[in-house]
């Protein structure tokens, strides 16, 4: 699978991608609204492997996202199907960027791409969820046009009550007609 954009490709996850995605994941300030905020490097490695699984599993992923003009690994975006959200099964999209590439556009470019993919291969509905708190999250999910379902509002159970990341907001987008 291979995603093209006018800076970006995004494509599966390769063994020169471990470092990078294990910097990305030791790095505080990028990890801050999630929890556990810090991954070791065998935790982001199973991550990929993970993330590749799912690939061959459902066809699409979330996946490593690198620069066209010079390769550099920007981070990592894509869909993922989950089973731990309130109402049931749902598509997932998500991103992660290295803080060397915030406030570029990427996340959100590479988001648009996602969303094009989710609706030529026939999805119906896209939700995203984050922390309360993750302010620059939500921010990109409404200027993907994604509405907040605030009765599907919930508390993370792998977060502990209390913690000021438990708390999660859920948007969504349905594909246009």
């Amino acid at each position: 699978m291979l995603i093209e954009t006018a800076r970006l490709t995004i494509r599966p996850w390769l063994p020169r991608d471990l470092p990078g995605w294990a910097a990305i994941n030791a790095d505080a300030e990028v990890r801050q609204f999630y929890y556990p905020a810090l991954l070791t490097r065998e935790e982001s490695d199973a991550e990929i492997d993970q993330c590749l699984k799912h690939l061959n599993d459902h066809g699409f992923a979330f996946l490593a996202v690198e620069r066209r003009d010079d390769q550099a690994l920007v981070g990592g975006a894509g869909l993922s199907w989950t089973d731990d959200l309130p109402g049931g099964p749902a598509v997932e999209i998500g991103w992660i960027l290295a803080r060397r590439f915030w406030r570029q556009g990427y996340a959100r470019e590479a988001s648009q791409a996602w969303l094009a993919h989710a609706w030529s291969i026939g999805l119906e509905r896209v939700v995203g969820y984050t922390s309360t708190i993750n302010r620059p999250s939500r921010a990109l999910m409404e200027t993907l046009g994604m509405s907040r379902n605030a009765a599907a509002d919930f508390a993370d159970p792998t977060v502990p009550p209390g913690d000021p990341l438990s708390s999660h907001v859920l948007y969504q987008i349905d594909r246009p007609s």
